[in-house]
């Protein structure tokens, strides 16, 4: 793309760029008793009575509760219990941690009431039968926090009644932290971020080994050490993603650089980035019907010194952190949202390779992470098109003048002529990125047109260079140049030229 990325443009003034997995929700169930027919059936293979189902559950709350005990006595630390709603467990930690210091260990247990899912008898008069049913309940939680050899600081949070789903929370930054001290590779951070590593290229190599074997491994460790009582259901737990953030992050060397540049991402982003260009990030296709469903979902919001643009469970944030990092991060509440192409087997047996929802096991979190880094880079590349208008400003002098071609005239573009100006914009749609696009697909956006007025329209665009046709093919694309000097016409129609002249009528 020659410089035409800000980290490209910037690179005198940038210390590394870094992509890596930041916050990661992992929970734990039991295969066997994770629903209610499951537990059912447990009940009924060793003949105990449904209605008699809390007196059998309480054993192993008492078994939990013990282990705690047992944790906190062998670490030399007591139990926390936390009566206030609005206490800070990760300040507290962080305390804890400053007093103690990080090396390897169990730091300290709390303990707490929370709400909990769990089950209750019930008996159906019509059918005769008696079963467990999904219930809400409220029992005690253990929070165990530790400062692991492999994920860093971590904690396991432990509900002490059935059917004890587990949650593992980690940090994929402290994650590498660890490798790279195993390397011998020096870095500096700062709140879960990099502010310096020696070998960036090296770490970025590291990163992308992350392995879901050697982190299934490290899961199923924590869960004997906190929850030993899933022996007596269980083989193991299986894990899967309840949340997972993948973070970009651009480490300027001086905040003032960073400061020179985010004040104008900012406010350009917000302005510019619509419902098709998430989509476009994400890698999805924004049709009428999903749009129709997920609409009132779209929004773009500044907190702080943040921005976010969300598409239903998945949304792509850009901040500032500690004013030296610009971070461009994707968070995804439910795998499911993305697609790609693996294994599906039927319910006969049989199995085949298909385009299909990703599942939520912790082993779709490789073909997750090229999905994420690709996100990033997408939305990179719009910030960079947007970032410094007056890169683009000696390609819209070109974009306004006419071409001729084989003896036929083809007049320029005027960003003030409604037809132009719904031209552009159709092109650049978040679907057309994605699929490309032909004259039936574009004429839906132009619908005034006809099928010989949209050729002529593509011929019009080919010549002044922003599509380009796919051979053999139908199909179009805009070019690179197309989206640069697409984009910064709008901003600066939207940004600079409309508001000036307004100023001017105004007075």
């Amino acid at each position: 793309m020659g410089n035409g990325l800000l980290t490209e443009r910037h690179a005198a003034q940038i210390e590394g760029v870094l992509s890596c997995w930041d916050r990661m929700l992992i929970f734990g169930t039991l295969p066997g008793i994770c629903y209610a027919g499951g537990m059912t059936s447990f009940l009924f293979e060793r003949k105990i009575r449904i209605f008699d189902y809390a007196k059998f559950a309480e054993p192993f709350r008492n078994r939990i509760r013990e282990n705690a005990e047992k944790m906190a006595a062998k670490a030399g630390i007591e139990i926390e219990f936390i009566r206030k709603r609005n206490f800070r467990k990760e300040d507290r930690v962080k305390e804890i941690i400053a007093k103690r210091g990080k090396h390897p260990g169990l730091a300290c247990i709390f303990s707490v009431m929370e709400p909990c899912s769990t089950y209750k008898p019930w008996h159906n008069k019509q059918t005769g039968k008696t079963y467990l049913i999904p219930d809400d309940g409220k029992c005690l939680h253990y929070y165990f926090y530790f400062v692991d050899e492999d994920l860093g600081l971590s904690h396991v949070r432990v509900p002490t009644w059935l059917p004890c789903r587990l949650q593992v929370c980690f940090n994929g930054h402290n994650w590498l932290a660890g490798q790279l001290s195993r390397l011998g590779i020096d870095y500096g951070m700062a709140d879960n971020a990099f502010t310096h590593i020696a070998d960036w290229h090296r770490a970025q190599r590291v990163s992308h080994g992350w392995e879901a074997k050697r982190i299934h491994a490290r899961l199923n460790a924590l869960a004997r050490q906190c929850c030993p009582i899933y022996r007596d259901f269980a083989s193991g737990y299986h894990w899967s993603v309840d949340q997972c953030e993948y973070a970009t992050d651009i480490v300027f060397r001086r905040q003032a650089d960073l400061q020179a540049i985010y004040e104008n991402l900012a406010r350009t982003a917000i302005h510019t980035v619509k419902p098709d260009n998430i989509a476009t990030f994400l890698g999805r296709k924004l049709n009428g019907q999903y749009e129709g469903e997920m609409g009132n979902r779209f929004n773009i919001r500044i907190e702080g010194t943040r921005i976010k643009h969300t598409m239903g469970p998945v949304s792509i944030k850009l901040y500032d952190k500690i004013g030296l990092i610009l971070r461009i991060e994707t968070t995804v509440n439910d795998l499911t949202f993305f697609k790609h192409y693996r294994e599906v087997e039927h319910r006969d047996g049989s199995r085949e390779t298909r385009w299909a929802s990703m599942q939520k096991t912790i082993y779709s979190l490789p073909a997750l992470r090229e999905l994420l880094e690709a996100a990033n880079r997408r939305y990179l590349e719009f910030l960079s098109a947007i970032e410094d208008p007056r890169a683009g400003r000696n390609k819209l002098d070109k974009l306004s003048q006419p071409v001729e071609q084989e003896g036929r005239r083809y007049s320029g573009f005027n960003l003030f002529d409604p037809n132009d100006e719904n031209l552009l914009c159709s092109i650049v749609r978040g679907e057309f990125n994605i699929s490309g696009m032909q004259n039936k697909t574009l004429r839906c956006h132009l619908r005034q047109h006809t099928s010989s007025q949209v050729s002529r329209l593509l011929k019009r665009l080919r010549t002044h260079g922003l599509v380009k046709k796919v051979g053999h093919t139908y199909k179009y694309y805009v070019t690179a140049f197309g989206k640069e000097v697409v984009t910064t016409a709008l901003k600066l129609r939207e940004l600079v030229i409309i508001p000036q002249l307004s100023l001017g009528s105004a007075q």
